[in-house]
């Protein structure tokens, strides 16, 4: 979307930390100008952008200008409506006051961990996809069980995450994200996030995560790193059973998750499964995939083939046969893994079809 410049005005507010009633910023593309000695508000600006995209389809009708009106900003407390009209109206505020120039939303968002090892036009051709919403204390954001349907990027604010048994796992705060485990894999929502804090978030729906994810490879190295990171923390316990071998079944731990366990945890051997369509095996050297057999499919067919299971038995022993011993990997594991919910997500939609 080709933005037009415009001034927005701050025609009133009622607690905004940031602004003050006649204060102008000017948004000109993805190019920003802030009063002097204000900090920039990226709720504000997503705001905008999301009510410009809304004028975008009425161009097309004969419109030549954003219609002159207002909205209220989702981030404050108190509350910003903001008045908006062509940016060549004027180059300055009613009161006069110096005006800078922030640069554009890439560099507001560049301090989250996830667009740090992106360039300012790739995180340009992100913003496009990000909505906002603010939650207030106490509202749920997704429950265990849910479908993955999005992933959080925390503005500000504070959420807390909660076990099966809505017990504390732990707080998540600016810079966080969450939801991306389900997103990866496919299943269900394994933990329940609320809000503890009024928590304004960015968020980007399952379809263009995906789309970002294949223009921006970086970001799936980030993810990688992440799950890594937070299935360390979380699976502890987990590790310890796998210290004496491990068996449970599908439906309370699904392959997606199972795999990535013995895959953060760098463990090294055999994981026999027994399927409703017959028995079927998956082979670990120290965390990576290097042997899978499922009927008369092998390596990466029958591990795509796996991962679709919900139902089944499954044991985990150390030590692997000696065929798989020399055997190369069969590839990047977060990127098989990806592959293989990509592959899900086409059988579900020619399902549905």
């Amino acid at each position: 979307m080709d933005l037009p410049d415009v001034i927005i005005r701050v025609a009133e507010t009622g607690g905004c930390p940031l602004y003050q009633k006649g204060d102008d910023i000017r948004l000109s593309g993805y190019t920003l100008t802030f009063p002097h000695g204000s900090a920039a508000c990226i709720i504000l600006v997503l705001d905008v952008a999301e009510a410009l995209s809304e004028w975008e389809t009425g161009r097309e009708c004969g419109m030549s200008l954003p219609p002159r009106g207002g909205f209220h900003c989702s981030g404050c407390d108190g509350r910003i409506r903001v008045e908006y009209g062509p940016a060549d109206a004027t180059e300055a505020d009613p009161g006069g006051k110096a005006v800078r120039r922030a640069g554009s939303i890439a560099a507001l968002l560049k301090d989250f961990s996830i667009f740090e090892s992106l360039e300012a036009r790739h995180i340009d051709d992100i913003v496009p996809y990000l909505k906002v919403k603010k939650y207030q204390k106490g509202e749920r954001i997704i429950s265990r069980g849910d479908p993955g349907e999005h992933l959080y990027i925390i503005l500000a604010g504070k959420v807390e995450v909660l076990s099966d048994e809505d017990l504390h796992m732990a707080f998540l705060e600016k810079g966080d994200v969450f939801g991306e485990m389900s997103l990866l894999s496919g299943d269900p929502v394994g933990a329940t996030v609320g809000a503890v804090e009024p928590t304004p978030i960015l968020y980007l729906n399952s379809r263009d995560f995906r789309q970002v994810l294949n223009r921006h490879p970086s970001l799936q190295m980030y993810f990688a790193r992440l799950l890594a990171r937070r299935l360390a923390r979380t699976n502890k316990e987990r590790a310890d059973e796998f210290a004496s071998g491990m068996a449970g079944q599908l439906s309370e731990m699904p392959p997606a998750e199972l795999f990535q366990a013995l895959n953060v945890n760098q463990k090294t051997g055999l994981l026999e499964l027994n399927l409703p369509r017959g028995p079927a095996e998956v082979v670990f050297r120290e965390g990576e995939l290097v042997g899978a057999r499922f009927n008369d499919k092998g390596d990466k067919d029958a591990f795509y083939e796996i991962l679709m299971q919900k139902e089944g038995r499954f044991k985990f022993s150390h030590g692997i046969p000696d065929k798989y011993a020399d055997a190369p990997e069969l590839g990047n594991f977060m990127w098989l893994l990806m592959e293989g919910a990509r592959m899900q997500d086409e059988d579900e939609a020619a399902e549905n079809a």
